[in-house]
């Protein structure tokens, strides 16, 4: 008596949620290219994995696409500014998600380094598209990672079915005739 399992239909919008909940807990934190090795300290990594966590939720609610998250946008530009100063726009982005993030952390903001407020102007056309874009590079990197495992996996499960494989002719010897 067969007594497999019906097949279920996946949900794509309940999947992408979920892989989303997963990136959130597991994708890696974006830096400046060539600033890969530099980690940023544990409560400030800590925040990020929670900020994501939330901006899931708020996404969902407010039912529109996910995004970077302030902390993320700080660590990105903070290692961007080790390889060359930035503009006034982005210093003051920097100024802004730092602000937020030093509040998170409930630690105090020196009084020039606070930036409260941005104008409509540097909110919708550089700090919104780029913690869009900061989502979208996570994504990416999530997904090629997850190639990038699943080919390695095929790989070792090939190797041990051809270990597991007994030999049905040994053509290693000399052929008889």
């Amino acid at each position: 008596m067969n007594m497999a399992l019906p097949a279920v239909k996946k949900d794509p919008e309940v999947e992408k949620y979920i892989s989303d909940l997963v990136g959130a807990l597991t994708d890696p934190i974006l830096c400046w290219p060539g600033y890969e090795e530099d980690k940023p300290p544990k409560d400030f990594k800590e925040l990020i994995t929670i900020q994501r966590l939330l901006e899931n939720m708020c996404a969902l609610k407010e039912n529109r696409g996910p995004q970077g998250t302030d902390a993320e946008v700080c660590w990105y530009l903070s290692t961007k500014s080790l390889d060359g100063p930035i503009g006034d726009t982005w210093t003051r982005i920097y100024q802004y998600c730092f602000t937020k993030t030093r509040e998170c952390l409930r630690r105090e903001v020196p009084g020039d380094l606070r930036v409260d407020d941005l104008s409509d102007y540097e909110m919708n056309y550089h700090l919104i598209p780029f913690k869009r874009w900061i989502y979208k590079k996570r994504c990416e990197r999530r997904k090629a990672l997850d190639r990038e495992e699943k080919k390695a996996r095929k790989e070792v499960t090939s190797q041990e079915k051809l270990e597991l494989q007994p030999a049905m002719f040994d053509l290693s010897g000399s052929v008889p005739t």
